[in-house]
């Protein structure tokens, strides 16, 4: 199955299949009681999701929405579960999934605990760029989902932005070597 930036893929709340993406990127974007919506994950290619649903079944915890175009491949909920049940080694590769999730996780850790704002929108942007390069992280998330992501405000990933562009202005392009 094909999801084209911006489209669904499915909804906090309903059930359904798992998916695993195999290529492109997806953001999960929970909706709190007064409708704000906050960015909680961005999935990589290779993922099954929902990972709260990897052992047994249970509603989607967000909304997953396509960051870029995704190719993903549909699982049935019963043959999934059926052959969990059926094979019992099947529970080591969902728990190796996880470890991997894990391990993200603590990378984004290491994002937030950065002290100067400045270095966690840095490490950020060098992960997206390891996923989506030569696509910029800010075509792909507002600024806004940058700072729920990182742990800043908007106000504070637009000063930083336009801290970079300027920088990035400045340089001048490396040229051919005079002789």
């Amino acid at each position: 199955m094909i999801l084209h930036k911006g489209e669904t893929l499915f909804r906090q709340g309903e059930s359904g299949p798992l998916y695993r993406l195999k290529s492109g990127l997806l953001k999960i974007v929970r909706l709190h009681g007064d409708g704000t919506p906050i960015l909680v994950n961005v999935i990589v290619p290779g993922e099954t999701i929902p990972h709260h649903s990897l052992i047994s079944p249970n509603p989607y915890y967000g909304t997953a929405i396509a960051l870029v175009t995704c190719e993903i491949d549909v699982i049935p909920a019963a043959e999934w579960y059926t052959e969990l049940e059926r094979n019992p080694d099947k529970c080591r590769s969902i728990a190796l999934l996880l470890q991997d999730k894990l391990r993200m996780m603590q990378q984004r850790i290491d994002q937030l605990t950065e002290v100067a704002p400045a270095d966690k929108l840095r490490k950020l942007q060098a992960w997206f760029h390891s996923y989506i390069a030569p696509t910029s992280m800010t075509d792909v998330l507002t600024q806004d989902e940058i700072g729920q992501f990182i742990g800043l405000r908007r106000e504070t990933v637009n000063r930083l932005l336009r801290s970079q562009a300027a920088n990035d202005a400045y340089k001048v392009p490396a040229g051919p070597k005079n002789s």
